[in-house]
């Protein structure tokens, strides 16, 4: 993969390296629609040599008017016909020169819609093959803040700018082709009096996107910051802590030091840019005067010095544009690499093909397994072991931070171990298919999605399979104590959730809590329901009514709840008491009062403010 550090110089090497995603490009577009792409290809070449066919006919004008000039000077009479042919096939060619230019628009129009959708197609169909990991690495932010920035537009760009160079190399050709009747001195200037602003831009050009790569931390803070302003799941502490005047101030100077940046390089860039074009407009007037001089001398006609000077005047725009597009398409590859940096992101390692374990009963069973999240400075999980079987219903409770939700992440597949294995139904889960080992479980983190959609969606999500099931959400509903506010909605489980949306409804968070909680309740044929803090918003009445429903629903299945309520925990045939990514004790209710450990101080704690 090319790298382009801030302080790189561009080499004839990486200059030509990069040109290595145009063949992906137009493959990409291609893919996209075939038949636009062959009709961008023809109308293009069209547009290549429409203009030479004008400047040759315009020639053919003026020198028809010059000879009936003469024929009338030397007393005949003139003869209209064929100078006004030939004006009808020119304005015919100008004509189809401006549909044709229409054509290309049209294309390239329905080509961006399609192929902007393509790439952020490939970009979010990647994101499904990542692990969980690389969502929470912020280089791999970065790296997907870049690719969405401006990969969608690059791949057309590149593709307009490759035919734009066909069609501009059309013209050269024939333009030069006609030039040569005069000079071969001719053609070569006109060729290298575009070489120095091409340099220059091709120079700026790599500049300017290593300070694009350098900047995405800084970005991607802006964006961050727009979000936290105009949000309603932030505007209420926004609000109420005054914030909005410090983070507007901080918006504005991030958006100051980028754009001094881009202003200082714009001024370089088209300053010299400006200097050298005029090596352009010299070399177009000295070959002005030359072919001047030779119309005076008799050397070429009127018509032909018309030609010539339309002709070099043409090829030159033609060398410009030509130049300006292999500078363009330099720059298109360079951003380029961000996206295929991106979907070149290693994908995790695949897990086994297994569905089923060779023992059902054999349950879950975690053996000395340690895990540290990637960049972290100390285990999350160390040395755990414990077994669940079937029918058991499991509590584990401790301060924040000491693990809980760790291992439902590793007991989900979410994450692998670091060391230490993990069994369901006597199989080690590396050798589980996951979609599989995911249908069997299921979990409702404290962290829920709040998705902006139908309630009864927003149930349905948690078996996918059953999504559009109505008798399903109304089930599930009633097992999460859902149904009795929902059949007060306007539209029931039709009514959409959250305020981005027309008609839609905002929910207190007890009630969300408990949409969240029927999701878990969807997965019917889970062997495993976990429940992350599930009744924190809840009052005590319905938690108590939840879990004595969540009991008497699991009591074939393994059921793991985490909560900081003793009331709710004591229930459990097993709880387990971590600290520090350990498990410090563990036993029934009674047995960890006994024991006067960790356990039996924060139960007395939390009974204390009963009293």
């Amino acid at each position: 993969m090319l790298r382009y550090p801030a302080n790189e110089d561009v080499t004839l090497e990486s200059y030509f390296g990069v040109f290595r995603y145009s063949r992906r490009a137009i493959q990409l577009v291609w893919s996209t629609h075939r038949g636009l792409t062959i009709a961008l290809a023809l109308f293009t070449v069209t547009a290549g040599v429409l203009p030479a066919a004008v400047a040759y006919v315009g020639k053919l004008i003026v020198d028809g008017v010059v000879s009936e000039i003469v024929t009338v000077q030397d007393g005949g009479s003139a003869e209209y016909s064929l100078v006004f042919a030939w004006v009808i096939v020119e304005g015919l060619l100008v004509a189809g020169l401006a549909g044709v230019q229409r054509a290309i628009g049209f294309c390239q129009a329905l080509l961006r819609v399609l192929l902007s959708q393509r790439v952020n197609i490939l970009i979010l169909e990647k994101a499904l093959t990542l692990d969980l990991a690389q969502f929470e690495d912020s280089e791999f932010y970065d790296k997907l803040n870049r690719a969405r920035q401006e990969a969608s537009s690059r791949p057309l760009s590149l593709v307009n700018r490759t035919f734009g160079l066909a069609q501009h190399g059309i013209s050269l050709a024939s333009f030069g082709g006609l030039l040569l009747q005069f000079s071969p001195w001719a053609v070569l200037i006109l060729i290298a009096a575009g070489i120095p602003a091409f340099a220059a831009e091709t120079a700026f050009s790599g500049e300017r996107f290593r300070v694009f790569r350098r900047r995405s931390p800084e970005r991607r803070m802006l964006l961050y910051l727009e979000m936290v302003l105009a949000r309603e799941d932030h505007a209420k502490e926004v609000k109420l802590f005054s914030l909005g005047r410090e983070l507007m101030s901080r918006y504005r100077n991030i958006f100051g030091v980028l754009y001094e940046e881009d202003r200082k390089l714009a001024i370089r860039r088209d300053g010299w840019g400006f200097a050298l074009s005029l090596f352009g407009n010299v070399a177009f007037y000295s070959t002005y005067a030359w072919i001047a001089v030779s119309t005076i001398q008799g050397s070429i006609s009127l018509g032909e010095m018309t030609m010539y000077l339309l002709v070099f005047k043409q090829g030159q725009s033609s060398v410009s544009s030509m130049l300006t597009s292999i500078g363009g398409m330099y720059e298109d590859n360079l951003y380029l690499s961000n996206l295929y940096e991106y979907l070149e992101e290693e994908t995790p390692q695949g897990h086994g093909i297994s569905t089923t374990g060779p023992d059902p009963s054999a349950g879950l069973t975690f053996d000395n397994v340690s895990f540290t999240y990637p960049g972290g400075s100390h285990s999350a999980v160390r040395n755990v072991s414990f077994s669940i079987r079937p029918g058991q219903s499991v509590a584990i409770v401790g301060l924040n931070g000491s693990g809980k939700t760790t291992l439902i992440k590793l007991m989900a597949g979410l994450y692998p171990p670091d060391s230490g294995s993990i069994y369901y139904q006597g199989m080690e889960l590396s050798q589980w298919n996951l979609a599989e080992l995911r249908k069997s479980i299921g979990v409702i983190f404290q962290d829920f999605n709040r998705y902006q959609l139908p309630v009864g969606e927003n149930i349905g999500v948690g078996d996918v399979g059953h999504l559009w099931e109505d008798e399903r959400w109304i089930d599930a509903a009633t097992k999460g104590k859902a149904a009795k506010f929902i059949d007060k909605l306007p539209e029931g489980y039709q009514t959409p959730l959250g305020r981005w949306f027309n008609k839609g409804q905002e929910l207190s968070g007890g009630e969300w809590q408990r949409v969240a909680l029927s999701r878990a309740f969807m997965r019917t044929g889970a062997d495993i329901l976990v429940l992350d803090e599930p009744t924190a918003s809840m009052d005590s009445q319905t938690e108590s009514e939840i879990f004595d429903d969540f009991q008497s629903l699991t009591a074939d299945k393994i059921a793991i709840l985490i909560s900081h309520r003793f009331s709710t925990v004591r229930r459990a045939e097993l709880i387990m008491v971590m600290d520090q990514g350990e498990i410090i004790e563990r036993g029934s209710h009674g047995e960890l009062l006994a024991m006067g450990g960790q356990y039996a101080r924060l139960f007395e704690l939390q009974a204390r403010g009963y009293r």
